[in-house]
């Protein structure tokens, strides 16, 4: 069929049909608009690298942390450049926090029930 053979639409249908390219036009938009964030945002982080995750500490000798005799160490975390061993004592809980990149002690709390 040719252009000149099809009838032409109601105007109901026009309004539809309208609607329908209407709609399709904002989910096109919204796709595009999405997807340039997400190309925005990877660019961004991989342009604005600071570097790669810190080297460990040069290898050597390991480094005494000094628990009492009987100590046990029930926990660890690592956050903000810092590494904290929670450590049971037969007198209580100590929180012994250590510098991650060197592990030269930072500090030391002790925690009595």
């Amino acid at each position: 069929m040719s252009d000149a053979d099809e009838k032409p639409l109601d105007p109901e249908q026009a309004r539809f049909i309208a609607k329908i390219r209407r709609l399709m036009m904002i989910a096109s938009i919204t796709t595009f608009v999405a997807l340039g964030v997400v190309l925005a945002v990877i660019g961004y982080r991989v342009f604005t690298l600071q570097g790669s995750a810190p080297q460990p500490a040069a290898s050597g000798p390991p480094v005494p942390i000094g628990l009492a005799p009987g100590a046990k160490i029930v926990s660890t975390a690592i956050g903000e450049g810092r590494l904290v061993l929670t450590v049971e004592t037969g007198g209580g809980i100590e929180l012994l926090s250590f510098d991650l990149a060197t592990l030269k002690p930072l500090g030391r709390q002790r925690l009595t029930p």
